[in-house]
């Protein structure tokens, strides 16, 4: 049997990112042979893979890299919170989220068969990281945004890489392109504008609003306070200039039964319909950027703030880690059993 030296096992450390351990226990099972062992590791990380494969995995991090006019916005997840501050998770991210930048793959499949710096596939990269860091790890998720040169990109990255945003602006420089992005990752919008939202949607999350105003109706009715009327629109793609005629003379019908001169109206009548419209556009304010008050400046929503900038908002991407992935409830203490068999 050949002698295992330190040096060996730093060099395969270095190569493969394998425990101390792992590494000289390589070293041995192939009589010192570097490639052998390099094998061995890779053909190990793979079974430690295969029998993670079912375990769901929805923590971790987004990584965001911009290569020229193109940026990568990723999500790779782990099992825990706690291992997505591993140091060789985060530069995993940060290599991964690179290459893909480089490599426009057109899907997450594509992806995991590019070839990362050290020569490795993504796939064996996750592969050896599962193995290593004990858990599985996997890349959920890509998106490459592009621009043109005259256009500006902006990134943002909130809690450590919990949400990543990308944006592409247009007639923007780099700190608007950024300062919306941060936007985003606190507003959590879906579409650019309202006329993108589906009317299924916005018919399904007016219900959701008005169950909710029921909800704060039972509770106003204890302390007997006025009950808040529910939403009749959702969307400005409702407000039909029938709509909005029906509502000015429902508003000049309501300021003749108060009293009101008539002379006054058209001082009254502008900011009562503003009004209507603001009451009746709440799935816009939501879910439509544009539509949103400016979380840096209420005063007006984001399709001001880039009106007055003359800016467009072209494009823009929003991850947040784990969303959308059901977390399995494990019981610890017999997930311990199973780990002591």
């Amino acid at each position: 049997m050949a002698q295992i030296t330190a040096k060996q096992v730093k060099e395969l450390r270095e190569r493969t990112g394998a425990g101390v351990m792992d590494a000289k226990k390589a070293l041995v099972e192939v009589d010192g042979d570097m490639d052998k062992a390099i094998e061995y590791l890779h053909d190990k990380g793979m079974a430690k893979a295969e029998k993670k494969a079912d375990r769901v995995a929805a923590e971790g991090l987004t990584g965001i890299y911009v290569a020229g006019n193109v940026a990568a916005l990723t999500e790779i997840n782990s099992e825990t919170d706690f291992v997505s501050q591993n140091a060789k998770f985060v530069n995993l991210v940060k290599d991964v989220t690179k290459t893909i930048a480089e490599g426009d793959p057109a899907n997450v499949e594509e992806a995991y068969n590019l070839k990362m710096a050290d020569g490795n596939t993504l796939s064996q990269a996750f592969v050896d990281a599962t193995a290593t860091i004990g858990e599985k790890i996997v890349l959920r998720r890509f998106a490459l945004e592009k621009k043109n040169d005259d256009q500006e990109f902006g990134t943002y990255q909130h809690n450590g890489g919990q949400i990543g945003v990308i944006t592409v602006l247009e007639g923007a420089d780099a700190a608007t392109a950024k300062h919306l992005a941060m936007h985003i990752a606190a507003m959590n919008p879906k579409v650019i504008s309202p006329d993108e939202l589906d009317d299924d949607f916005i018919t399904e999350q007016l219900a959701l609003m008005n169950h909710k105003i029921d909800q704060d109706n039972e509770s106003h009715a204890l302390v007997h306070k006025k009950p808040l009327p529910h939403l009749v629109y959702g969307s400005e793609k409702q407000l039909t200039d029938d709509v909005l005629a029906k509502a000015k003379e429902d508003i000049k019908a309501e300021l003749k039964e108060e009293g009101k001169p008539e002379k006054i109206w058209d001082r009254i009548i502008p900011g009562k319909m503003q009004r209507f419209i603001d009451d009746n556009t709440q799935v816009d304010k939501q879910f439509a950027v544009l539509s949103q008050d400016y979380i840096m400046d209420d005063s007006k929503t984001v399709g001001e703030f880039l009106k007055d900038k003359g800016a467009k908002l072209v494009a823009f991407t929003r991850y947040e880690v784990g969303e959308g992935i059901e977390k399995k409830q494990e019981d610890f203490a017999e997930e311990v059993r199973e780990q002591m068999k």
